[in-house]
């Protein structure tokens, strides 16, 4: 009985935080906002978050965030000779192939 209240109260405190964090949007979805491409509308990049929370860990979206910002960066990692930039490049690459499929529409 205790633990079946102690999940409910803990899910009173955390659900109304949990809901605030989704509304705020993630690494890629904010990096999206605030680039100047044009077709970076809000609806747009909260679908491309979507594919990345579906496709990329948590430091995977914070890392290819910064390809928003800094296009370099996503060269330098894809012509990397490093076994971690490669494993990074086919993830980033599912991610772009799911935001395509998803988004397109």
């Amino acid at each position: 009985m205790k633990s079946s209240i102690r999940v409910a109260v803990m899910a009173a405190l955390f659900l109304p935080l949990g809901s605030t964090l989704a509304l705020a949007g993630g690494p890629i979805e904010k990096a999206c906002n605030r680039s100047d491409r044009s077709g970076a509308t809000s609806s747009m990049c909260s679908c491309i978050q979507q594919a990345a929370d579906q496709t990329l860990s948590n430091s995977d979206q914070r890392r290819a965030a910064k390809f928003f910002e800094d296009p370099e960066k996503a060269q330098d990692v894809r012509l990397s000779t490093s076994s971690a930039d490669d494993a990074f490049w086919d993830r980033y690459r599912n991610f772009t192939d799911t935001a395509s499929a998803y988004c397109a529409g």
